[in-house]
């Protein structure tokens, strides 16, 4: 299964990457519906605010373990790291690929996010990806709209000598 979502930001990619870069449980939350996530005991807290904390990203990272937990088998693992271009996730196995890219589009920029999904043929499992599709929709709707609002509000702040732009 392969599910691509995309939303216009009118904010350059420099103000969506940080945003992009922190995201994960113990780190930057998901920007979604907080609660949500946490009925399933994932700990998120979406942030409103660039941490720089949270910035240093590597290659073979995996954001989506909270600090100080270990990586299990389904650990998405940071597998493109191109700044303010692509950020690539993929779990150990391969099941899972999540991109998230930056197009530079009329004056702003376009966030794409695809997911990649390799499913099982049984039944159980077409049952499974047929209940989790809207509502993998819901969330990652929610997820972009909440990066676009964060972004969109970095790149309106006005710019003054003793601060730094975009941060």
């Amino acid at each position: 299964m392969v599910a691509n979502r995309a939303v216009k930001i009118d904010a350059p990619a420099s103000d969506i990457w940080p945003w992009l870069v922190q995201m994960g449980p113990g780190r930057g939350g998901a920007y979604t519906y907080d609660w949500i996530e946490n009925l399933f005991g994932l700990g998120m807290h979406s942030a409103d605010t660039i941490h720089p904390e949270w910035q240093q990203l590597r290659l073979d990272d995996t954001p989506s373990v909270p600090p100080g937990q270990e990586a299990g088998p389904h650990a998405m693992r940071v597998r493109v790291l191109d700044p303010e271009r692509a950020l690539v996730t993929a779990s150990e196995d391969g099941a899972w690929v999540w991109g998230f890219y930056l197009f530079p589009e009329d004056g702003g920029t376009r966030l794409l996010s695809r997911n990649a999904i390799k499913t099982g043929s049984s039944l159980g499992a077409k049952i499974g990806m047929a209940l989790m599709s809207p509502a993998s929709w819901v969330m990652e709707r929610k997820m972009l709209l909440g990066i676009k609002e964060r972004a969109e509000s970095l790149a309106k702040k006005p710019v003054t000598a003793s601060q730094p732009p975009s941060l």
